[in-house]
Parts: C-alpha cells; sequence; structure tokens
C-alpha cells in the first residue's frame, strides 16, 4: 500500500519567499500550500493527509512563536519548522521547547530546509498512526461489556485469575470466559498486546506481584 501522499504547509509574508519555498518544496515532488498570514492559514481547510508547518517566525501582528503556541493550546499537533532573518539562540531555544523540530536561519541550505521537512513529516505520520490506533482501541474498549472492563482492568495489572475472581466475586471459571471474550473483542493475540492495549487506553496498570495464570 503506497504511502498516504504528505502536504507541506508554509506560512511567510514575504512573496518571494513564499514563491521559492513552494518552488524548492514542488521540486522534491512534495504538495505545497502557502499562506501570507496566519490568519489565512486558520481560515483555510486544513488537509487529511500528514503534515508539517514551515512557519516564519517574524509576522505581521503576532510572531511566529505565539502563533506556534496558539497552535498547541487550538490542539492542531504539526511539527513546526522556524525560518527566520533574524534569529538569536534565546529565540530558537524558546521555539524547540515549544516543540517545534528545528530552527533554521536564512540563508539556509536548501537541504537542510528539505531533511527538516522529511523529518517532521515522518513524525506527523507516525502521529497520525498513534491517534487511528487509539481511536480503534478505544472502540473496540467501548463495545465490551462493564464487567469485561473490570476483568480487563484487573488482569492488565497483573492479577490471576484466582485473585481477579474475588475481588469480583464471581467464580475463576467465569473469569476465564471474560478473559477470553476480552481477548477476541480487543483483537489481542497475547496479554502482552492486551497489556500495551491497555497502556494505549491509560487504563491503571499498578502492577501485582501476583503471577499471571491461564
Amino acid at each position: 500500500m503506497a504511502a498516504e501522499r504528505a502536504v507541506v504547509l508554509v506560512i511567510d509574508d514575504d512573496p518571494s519567499m513564499r514563491e521559492s519555498l513552494q518552488d524548492l518544496i514542488h521540486s522534491v515532488d512534495l504538495d505545497v500550500r502557502v499562506f501570507a498570514s496566519p490568519q489565512e492559514f486558520l481560515q483555510a481547510k486544513r488537509p487529511d493527509a500528514p503534515a508539517c508547518l514551515v512557519l516564519d517566525v517574524r509576522l505581521p501582528g503576532a510572531s511566529g512563536l505565539t502563533f506556534q503556541q496558539e497552535l498547541v493550546k487550538g490542539g492542531v499537533d504539526l511539527p513546526v519548522i522556524f525560518i527566520t532573518g533574524h534569529g538569536d539562540i534565546p529565540m530558537s531555544v524558546r521555539a524547540m521547547k515549544a516543540g517545534a523540530i528545528e530552527f533554521l536561519s536564512k540563508p539556509f541550505r536548501d537541504q537542510e530546509l528539505i531533511d527538516a521537512i522529511n523529518s517532521g513529516i515522518e513524525r506527523n505520520r507516525a502521529q497520525r498512526r498513534e491517534a487511528v490506533l487509539g481511536a480503534e482501541l478505544r472502540q473496540r474498549f467501548a463495545a465490551l461489556t462493564q464487567r469485561e472492563r473490570e476483568v480487563m482492568t484487573l488482569v492488565i495489572s497483573g492479577r490471576a485469575n484466582k485473585r481477579t475472581a474475588a475481588e469480583l466475586g464471581v467464580s475463576e471459571a467465569t473469569v476465564k470466559v471474560h478473559r477470553a471474550q476480552i481477548m477476541h473483542k480487543m483483537q489481542a493475540k497475547s496479554l502482552v498486546e492486551l497489556v500495551r492495549m491497555g497502556d494505549t487506553l491509560g487504563l491503571s496498570t499498578g502492577k501485582s506481584s501476583s503471577d499471571h495464570d491461564g
């Protein structure tokens, strides 16, 4: 299956810089969308595809650094590459602490930007895969009965069947039936995989010293 086609989003108020970046990004066979301001970017429909944002530090109105923080607060999780003609070390440190993946001072080498873009796209591709997996796991977990959820939470925390049965006031045979149903519904091939799913779902897994049993 071919990888989903990525897009590079560029915000820069300099028309010649936008054109130059557009040509460069197109030259390596990547889709690109350019914007003259953060407002223009926010008004546009964002592509549902792996992406990264190339952002000029100095923009009319709020700075690129301020806009980066607004995106994070708004839940827009895009890898950001800053470009600037006026960069200094404190500014770059602030950008990286806020989650930027690269801070390039103009003039930079074309390959530096392309490398940063490829890194950002791969990071976003992984973020999107994790988000899809998380959504699928939440759907599977929602399909469990209340009792199955209780059993799953105890099982992934390390409880043996006997102890799980005692805590829930049911028979050990009943716990085994629930466990089999949980493994089937969650599509887990092993207990280790089920524990990982529990971690992804944020279920409490206070480990017990009890041995797992079948």
